[in-house]
Order: C-alpha cells, then structure tokens, then sequence
C-alpha cells in the first residue's frame, strides 16, 4: 500500500498480522483462514466484478481463488504482502477465466465523488458523472484499466501493482498517465465542483 507516516505504522502493523495469521493457517488453525479471508473477501469481490460484471460469476470468482490461496499457502514468502500476494493470485485467476477482453468496470460504487452536495440536481449530476466515469474506465485498454484500477480503487502502489501484472514500474506509471489523458478528454464535459 502507498505508505507515509502513520500509514506507514498501520502497513507494518497489517503486514506482521497477515503473516501471524499465515503461520496460523499452516500450523492447523483454520479459523485463522477464516479470518484472513474476511480481511480481503471485499477487495476480491471488487476485482472479480471489475472483471465479470456479474454477481453469479464474481462470487464463483471469490471460492477459486480463496481456494487456490489455501491449497497454496505454504509457497507465500512473505516477500510482498499477503495483500499483494492474494490480488496476483486474484489477478492470475481472472485473467485466465475472462471469456471478453473488455470487461474490466471498477465496482458499482467504487468511484465516489465529493458528497457535499445536497440538491436533487447535484446529486442527479454526480450519478450522471459517476456512471460516464465508469463507462469511461470501461472503454479503456485493459492494461490501462487495471493499472489505473489498482492505483486510485485498490489503494495499491506502482510496486505492488507490478508485482500483481508482471508489467515494469514505469510501464504502470506510463498505463497511469495515460489512461488519465484519455479519461480527462472523454470526461471534459463534465465537471464536478
């Protein structure tokens, strides 16, 4: 995760829990998988949408890899973390199991615009603007979207990201940049104040 300061104290905290509960797991105490998959179901959940738009699909989506994390558990090193080895994993998993290049869509909701506005038009336009966002993102390249994805919805940094698709650092920051070009032109109607 992108760390400073406190989020710093809070990455450190967060890396030696999932590693203690890691070594619960392997040491026979299941429920500690339980709880390891309570910590991250939601941030399965939301890459498994982002991928098959539907809830039948995206919940087989979160058992396989749920599944493929417990049967693989023992080969996690604790080189990353948990968080980052359990998305690739995610990543990987929908990848293989897409069926149409253009389904990456961040998760209904995910993007979330300032909420300070109490009109029925503001907030008529803020779901305008919400939706011709998500559209947007939609008819992104896929190694765009799911860079760009991983950085403002998921929180992740260009390192873990890297990790997560295989693609070089600057090739992310490079996805980055230019999928906020093409998001900046096709959304330059629409303005949020």
């Amino acid at each position: 995760m992108k760390t400073d300061g406190k989020r710093s104290d809070d990455a450190a905290h967060i890396l030696r829990r999932d590693k203690a509960l890691v070594k619960d797991v392997l040491h026979g105490k299941t429920e500690s998988f339980a709880t390891l998959m309570s910590l991250y179901v939601k941030r399965v959940q939301a890459l498994g949408f982002s991928f098959f738009r539907n809830p039948t699909d995206t919940e087989d989506f979160v058992q396989d890899v749920f599944l493929k994390v417990y049967r693989h558990l023992e080969s996690f090193r604790g080189e990353s973390s948990f968080a980052t080895w359990l998305t690739r994993i995610a990543y990987n998993t929908a990848i293989n199991t897409r069926t149409r290049a253009k389904d990456v869509l961040p998760l209904e909701g995910e993007i979330e615009l300032p909420s300070s506005i109490d009109t029925p038009e503001e907030t008529q336009l803020r779901r305008f603007t919400r939706e011709a966002v998500q559209e947007a993102v939609k008819e992104l390249p896929d190694q765009y979207a799911v860079c760009l994805i991983f950085y403002f919805f998921h929180d992740f940094s260009y390192e873990e990201i890297a990790i997560i698709t295989g693609f070089p650092v600057n090739t992310i920051k490079s996805h980055i940049f230019r999928a906020k070009k093409i998001l900046r032109q096709k959304l330059k109607d629409y303005s949020v104040q």
